[in-house]
């Protein structure tokens, strides 16, 4: 695999996943506390988008977005899954809150964000911080990464993501 190193924080170098590269298979817990796996979406081209604390502003922003477009991407070919590192008693919470209509996951050790890289360095309230990412990685049929941005703005990130992939 080929990964690019990014930033080394704490004692964990996180890697940028790279297109073309597979993704990293996973089983997180789901708002119900259901174990789901990214092998169950073998053979379809799926998005994951990692975003740092569920119903907080730019999160909201994100996730609603991606609700106001799933029909449009599913007829596209593409599913979504929203990963953070929340319980799953708050990903319930704000899947009711707000009617998300697509898979959270639970990710509290934030190890799936560490392998897909979106986890880092960041600047919050002026203070720099490490911590989840706001990042979109693509997964193709195949079980490859497509499509790989990170640090992403949650305004308008659903439009940039559709016209990078051509829908």
């Amino acid at each position: 695999m080929a990964f690019t190193p990014t930033a080394l924080t704490g004692t964990a170098l996180t890697a940028r996943l790279q297109p073309g590269t597979p993704a990293p298979d996973f089983t997180l817990p789901d708002a119900a506390g259901k174990a789901v796996s990214l092998a169950s979406y073998r053979g379809r081209n799926v998005i994951v988008y990692f975003y740092p604390k569920a119903a907080t502003p730019g999160c909201t922003t994100e996730a609603c977005d991606f609700r106001d477009n799933l029909a449009s991407l599913q007829g596209s070919g593409y599913e979504v899954i929203g990963i953070s590192p929340d319980a799953p008693a708050a990903l319930a919470e704000f899947n009711g809150d707000f009617r998300l209509n697509f898979p959270l996951l639970s990710d509290q050790d934030n190890a799936v964000a560490l392998a897909y890289g979106a986890w880092g360095e960041k600047v919050l309230n002026g203070e720099i911080t490490e911590g989840v990412l706001r990042s979109t990685v693509v997964i193709g049929a195949d079980g490859g990464v497509t499509l790989a941005r990170y640090q992403v703005d949650a305004q308008g990130h659903v439009a940039t993501l559709r016209e990078e992939l051509g829908l």
